[in-house]
Protein backbone atom coordinates (compact mmCIF):
# COMPACT_ATOMS: atom_id res chain seq x y z
CA UNK A 1 0.00 0.00 0.00
CA UNK A 2 1.41 3.40 -0.94
CA UNK A 3 1.31 6.50 1.20
CA UNK A 4 -0.90 9.36 -0.05
CA UNK A 5 0.89 12.10 -1.93
CA UNK A 6 2.19 15.10 0.05
CA UNK A 7 -0.22 17.30 -1.89
CA UNK A 8 -3.20 15.21 -0.73
CA UNK A 9 -2.15 15.31 2.93
CA UNK A 10 -0.89 18.89 3.15
CA UNK A 11 2.51 17.63 4.39
CA UNK A 12 5.93 18.05 2.90
CA UNK A 13 7.37 15.00 1.16
CA UNK A 14 8.90 12.53 3.62
CA UNK A 15 7.35 14.01 6.77
CA UNK A 16 4.96 12.26 9.12
CA UNK A 17 2.37 13.55 11.52
CA UNK A 18 3.82 14.37 14.92
CA UNK A 19 2.34 12.73 18.02
CA UNK A 20 0.47 15.92 18.91
CA UNK A 21 -1.07 16.07 15.44
CA UNK A 22 -2.16 12.44 15.73
CA UNK A 23 -3.67 13.11 19.19
CA UNK A 24 -5.52 16.10 17.73
CA UNK A 25 -6.87 13.90 14.94
CA UNK A 26 -8.19 11.36 17.46
CA UNK A 27 -9.79 14.07 19.63
CA UNK A 28 -11.31 15.75 16.57
CA UNK A 29 -12.69 12.49 15.19
CA UNK A 30 -14.21 11.75 18.60
CA UNK A 31 -15.95 15.13 18.66
CA UNK A 32 -17.31 14.54 15.15
CA UNK A 33 -18.54 11.09 16.12
CA UNK A 34 -20.25 12.39 19.27
CA UNK A 35 -21.86 15.21 17.29
CA UNK A 36 -23.23 12.76 14.74
CA UNK A 37 -24.41 10.27 17.38
CA UNK A 38 -26.32 13.05 19.11
CA UNK A 39 -28.61 13.21 16.07
CA UNK A 40 -29.33 9.47 15.93
CA UNK A 41 -32.54 8.30 17.63
CA UNK A 42 -31.88 5.30 19.82
CA UNK A 43 -28.29 6.28 20.51
CA UNK A 44 -29.83 9.47 21.86
CA UNK A 45 -32.74 8.59 24.14
CA UNK A 46 -35.79 10.87 24.34
CA UNK A 47 -34.79 12.08 20.88
CA UNK A 48 -38.28 13.46 20.26
CA UNK A 49 -37.86 15.71 23.33
CA UNK A 50 -34.68 17.34 22.00
CA UNK A 51 -34.84 21.12 21.76
CA UNK A 52 -32.59 23.46 19.80
CA UNK A 53 -31.02 24.82 23.00
CA UNK A 54 -31.83 25.26 26.66
CA UNK A 55 -32.34 23.23 29.77
CA UNK A 56 -35.74 21.99 28.57
CA UNK A 57 -34.14 19.43 26.25
CA UNK A 58 -34.73 15.95 27.63
CA UNK A 59 -32.58 14.15 25.06
CA UNK A 60 -29.72 12.08 26.48
CA UNK A 61 -26.77 10.86 24.42
CA UNK A 62 -26.19 7.20 25.33
CA UNK A 63 -28.97 7.69 27.89
CA UNK A 64 -26.57 9.69 30.10
CA UNK A 65 -25.38 13.04 28.67
CA UNK A 66 -27.84 15.91 28.18
CA UNK A 67 -27.80 17.15 24.59
CA UNK A 68 -29.61 19.57 22.35
CA UNK A 69 -29.31 20.45 18.68
CA UNK A 70 -26.95 23.31 19.58
CA UNK A 71 -24.86 21.02 21.80
CA UNK A 72 -24.50 18.52 18.93
CA UNK A 73 -23.57 21.27 16.47
CA UNK A 74 -20.88 22.53 18.87
CA UNK A 75 -19.40 19.02 19.00
CA UNK A 76 -19.36 18.86 15.20
CA UNK A 77 -17.70 22.29 14.97
CA UNK A 78 -15.11 21.33 17.60
CA UNK A 79 -14.22 18.34 15.43
CA UNK A 80 -13.96 20.36 12.23
CA UNK A 81 -11.83 23.02 13.90
CA UNK A 82 -9.54 20.34 15.31
CA UNK A 83 -8.97 18.81 11.89
CA UNK A 84 -8.22 22.25 10.46
CA UNK A 85 -5.77 23.01 13.26
CA UNK A 86 -3.89 19.72 13.13
CA UNK A 87 -2.08 20.84 9.99
CA UNK A 88 0.87 21.99 12.10
CA UNK A 89 2.10 20.80 15.47
CA UNK A 90 1.87 24.33 16.91
CA UNK A 91 -1.73 24.73 15.84
CA UNK A 92 -2.56 21.24 17.13
CA UNK A 93 -1.10 22.20 20.51
CA UNK A 94 -3.12 25.42 20.55
CA UNK A 95 -6.29 23.45 19.74
CA UNK A 96 -5.75 20.94 22.53
CA UNK A 97 -4.81 23.46 25.19
CA UNK A 98 -7.32 26.09 24.06
CA UNK A 99 -10.10 23.51 23.75
CA UNK A 100 -9.18 22.16 27.16
CA UNK A 101 -9.47 25.64 28.65
CA UNK A 102 -12.91 26.01 27.03
CA UNK A 103 -14.01 22.73 28.60
CA UNK A 104 -12.55 23.76 31.95
CA UNK A 105 -14.63 26.96 31.78
CA UNK A 106 -17.68 24.93 30.79
CA UNK A 107 -17.10 22.65 33.80
CA UNK A 108 -16.98 25.65 36.14
CA UNK A 109 -20.07 27.07 34.43
CA UNK A 110 -21.86 23.76 34.97
CA UNK A 111 -21.01 23.87 38.67
CA UNK A 112 -22.41 27.35 39.25
CA UNK A 113 -25.37 27.62 36.85
CA UNK A 114 -28.84 26.78 38.10
CA UNK A 115 -29.84 23.82 35.92
CA UNK A 116 -33.43 25.05 35.66
CA UNK A 117 -32.53 28.62 34.69
CA UNK A 118 -32.49 30.07 31.20
CA UNK A 119 -28.73 30.54 31.69
CA UNK A 120 -28.39 26.76 31.26
CA UNK A 121 -28.49 27.09 27.48
CA UNK A 122 -26.28 24.11 26.61
CA UNK A 123 -28.00 21.95 28.45
CA UNK A 124 -25.91 20.42 31.24
CA UNK A 125 -26.33 17.66 33.77
CA UNK A 126 -24.03 16.04 36.35
CA UNK A 127 -22.64 13.55 33.82
CA UNK A 128 -21.83 16.40 31.42
CA UNK A 129 -19.98 18.26 34.16
CA UNK A 130 -17.70 15.30 34.93
CA UNK A 131 -17.15 14.67 31.23
CA UNK A 132 -16.21 18.32 30.69
CA UNK A 133 -13.68 18.14 33.53
CA UNK A 134 -12.22 14.96 32.03
CA UNK A 135 -12.01 16.55 28.59
CA UNK A 136 -10.32 19.63 30.06
CA UNK A 137 -7.69 17.61 31.89
CA UNK A 138 -7.16 15.25 28.95
CA UNK A 139 -6.90 17.91 26.26
CA UNK A 140 -4.66 20.24 28.27
CA UNK A 141 -2.54 17.26 29.35
CA UNK A 142 -2.09 16.07 25.77
CA UNK A 143 -1.26 19.60 24.61
CA UNK A 144 1.34 20.11 27.33
CA UNK A 145 2.88 16.63 27.28
CA UNK A 146 3.00 16.17 23.52
CA UNK A 147 3.58 19.84 22.74
CA UNK A 148 6.55 20.15 25.06
CA UNK A 149 8.83 18.82 22.33
CA UNK A 150 7.86 21.63 19.95
CA UNK A 151 10.59 23.90 21.24
CA UNK A 152 13.25 21.19 20.87
CA UNK A 153 14.54 20.10 17.52
CA UNK A 154 13.13 20.69 14.05
CA UNK A 155 9.46 21.44 13.76
CA UNK A 156 7.24 18.87 12.07
CA UNK A 157 4.41 19.93 9.87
Amino acid sequence: MTEPSPRATGRAAGTRWSPIQLATAVVSATFLLVGILGFIPGVTTNYDAMTFAGHESEALLLGVFAVSVLHNIVHLLFGVVGFAMMRTAGMARAYLIGGGVVYLALWVYGLIVDRESTANFVPLNEADNWLHLGLAVGMIGLGVLLGGALGRGPART
